[in-house]
């Protein structure tokens, strides 16, 4: 079955999914152009304009083509997740150097590995330059929690060190490359996931508590060292992402279903998940329903990238949305 038909066949059970307010645009086109990754979960566009992957099964990060699919491995020997999550579980660059974000491989759930950030100093070898596992356990959050070291998600590049989300400890840290890490900001029990920058107001995507209830599903905006927070949309359950594409337009990525009386962490229903679109009057649009548990979301000009759960790669080409 081709992605277009799969798309038009889950738009009903994805409407009766979401909250009524979400619409459904035009259907955009898309194309799976990779596969066969291995735990696959964050990504980010590189300095060469490349997408990067972090297979957190196998302890890798794979480099994709965006244009042909073409997959090479930048970096291998990450600590591989132990639990079904984790490992490395998301990627960005300062300049030139890749560094990947590694949760859930630490003493607390079995394992003897740093939860933290690592530098990518070849293609065998890194270098851990922020231990956020050790500071975890010294300054453990407010709100509850079974993992010490917390459940980290995304890491976003901010102003010469990175922003990482911890949707466990329901907080956002900052982490310098001495090594210095801190809180910059706490939530409430929200989950905050993805993350995305405008200058200096940082964007995150929260999929809220279980069982993530589509009204939970929010962008919230705020600038760090200010402490307001400031509604952006709201709407769509369970979100893992957020970027901005082209003309500053806000998109944000919906995992979908949660299973009903499912524990934490576990996955929506299968292809319940949808791109959205953040709109001005705070909701958000379906632009590409239909998506298997997606992860992680790129923009690239026109084309959005996403990431899934399956190890795939799906390129969806925003010219065909009439929005754009």
């Amino acid at each position: 079955m081709k992605p277009q038909q799969l798309g038009v066949l889950v738009t009903v059970i994805v409407c009766a999914s979401l909250a009524p307010r979400v619409p459904i645009a035009a259907e955009p086109v898309a194309v799976m152009i990779a596969s066969g990754l291995e735990g696959a979960s964050g990504s980010v566009v590189g300095p060469d304009g490349a997408l990067y992957v972090t297979e957190g099964a196998a302890g890798r990060i794979a480099r994709i083509d965006p244009e042909t699919g073409a997959r090479t491995t930048l970096a291998r020997g990450l600590p591989p997740s132990i639990v079904g999550i984790g490992g490395a579980i998301d990627v960005a660059f300062i300049d030139d150097t890749a560094y990947a974000l590694v949760t859930l491989v630490g003493s607390d759930v079995g394992g003897g590995d740093t939860v933290g950030i690592y530098r990518v100093d070849g293609p065998n070898t890194s270098t851990v330059v922020a231990d956020i596992g050790t500071f975890a356990v010294q300054n453990p959050p407010a709100t509850a929690f079974d993992v010490p070291t917390g459940l980290q998600f995304a890491l976003e590049a901010y102003q010469g060190g990175f922003l990482v989300s911890d949707g466990h400890h329901n907080r956002v840290l900052g982490a310098a490359l001495d090594g210095e890490v801190s809180v910059v900001i706490a939530f409430d029990n929200t989950v905050p996931t993805g993350l995305a920058r405008w200058g200096n107001v940082v964007y995150v995507a929260k999929a809220g508590p279980v069982p993530h209830a589509p009204e939970d599903g929010k962008i919230v905006s705020f600038t760090p060292g200010f402490p307001f927070v400031k509604p952006v949309a709201s709407g769509a359950p369970l979100l893992v992402d957020v970027e901005f594409g082209a003309a500053r337009t806000l998109y944000a990525l919906s995992q979908g279903v949660f299973p009903a009386g499912a524990p934490p962490a576990t996955p929506a229903l299968p292809n319940t998940g949808s791109l959205v679109k953040a709109n001005d009057d705070g909701t958000f649009t379906i632009v590409f329903p239909g998506l298997n548990q997606p992860t992680s979301l790129e923009l690239i000009g026109q084309r959005a990238y996403v990431v899934t759960l399956t190890g795939e790669v799906w390129r969806i080409d925003l010219r065909e949305h009439g929005r754009h």
